[in-house]
């Protein structure tokens, strides 16, 4: 697309803006999360288990928190992220909590360029795939940074929650499944803190599990499996219900609200 270099750096802005607010909100609880809380969830903690002395390759990783959680269980993480707000921040918290995390400030397509080496575990999650227009390349990046063997594991929310607009109060049904036009949207607030007065400015597109599937395989990935689950750690949607375990649903449970794939360099 002609404009990708546009929404990208509109997007940065956006995401430059949401480091301090997302910092200050509860639910990246940075005084619990300093005193040690992990920000990972059970999904990709049971999907990579042991990790310790491996390393990782952390893509889209806002400010750290996840990239120093793994460095914290005995990794040595490398994250990434378009926002320099973001790594600065995450280079902050990596020198206060005394970890050995490195951050670098890129486009992830661009992260080959600007990231030495391969690695065990190229990790990315939540909120993530939607910001890029095309997979093919990320796909392709992703094979250039695993060792022959290593593992991709990734945690994202499920495509068919993007097709709705929740902007108003009721959820509406409006985009598509599979949508190579860009979407953009305008409002006041974050998904961390909706009260904030901030104005967040954002492009995106919409991804559908087999364009993210044949994205891995065509760089030559082993997938190893594909799971959708109807509950999600976050509790970023409307009319959400939070479960017995700490998960939160929808209503009906209709449709899934994440999926996670793990997958191999062979």
């Amino acid at each position: 697309m002609t404009n990708n270099s546009e929404y990208f750096n509109a997007n940065k802005a956006t995401w430059n803006d949401k480091v301090k607010v997302h910092a200050e909100s509860d639910m990246y609880a940075m005084e619990a999360f300093k005193s040690g809380k992990t920000s990972l969830m059970k999904y990709e903690l049971n999907a990579l288990g042991d990790v310790t002395g491996k390393t990782l390759l952390h893509l889209q990783c806002h400010f750290g928190q996840d990239t120093l959680s793994w460095s914290r269980l005995g990794v040595k993480s490398t994250g990434v992220d378009l926002s320099d707000a973001g790594i600065k921040l995450a280079q902050e918290l990596n020198t206060e909590l005394e970890l050995n995390a490195e951050f670098v400030c890129c486009n992830v397509l661009d992260t080959s360029k600007h990231v030495q080496g391969v690695f065990d575990i190229v990790y990315t999650s939540y909120g993530v795939i939607g910001w890029l227009s095309d997979l093919k390349p990320w796909g392709k990046m992703i094979a250039e940074k695993l060792k022959k063997g290593g593992v991709f594991y990734m945690v994202e929310f499920h495509p068919i929650v993007w097709m709705f607009d929740y902007l108003d109060n009721k959820p509406i049904m409006k985009y598509g499944y599979m949508q190579d036009e860009v979407i953009y949207e305008e409002y006041e607030g974050t998904y961390a803190n909706q009260e904030s007065k901030m104005v967040t400015k954002e492009y995106g597109w919409n991804h559908g599990l087999s364009e993210v599937i044949n994205a891995l395989i065509e760089a030559g990935l082993k997938i190893e499996y594909l799971n959708e689950h109807n509950e999600s750690p976050y509790n970023v949607l409307p009319e959400l219900q939070e479960t017995q375990s700490g998960m939160y649903t929808t209503k009906d449970k209709l449709y899934p609200l994440i999926f996670e794939i793990k997958a191999t360099k062979i």
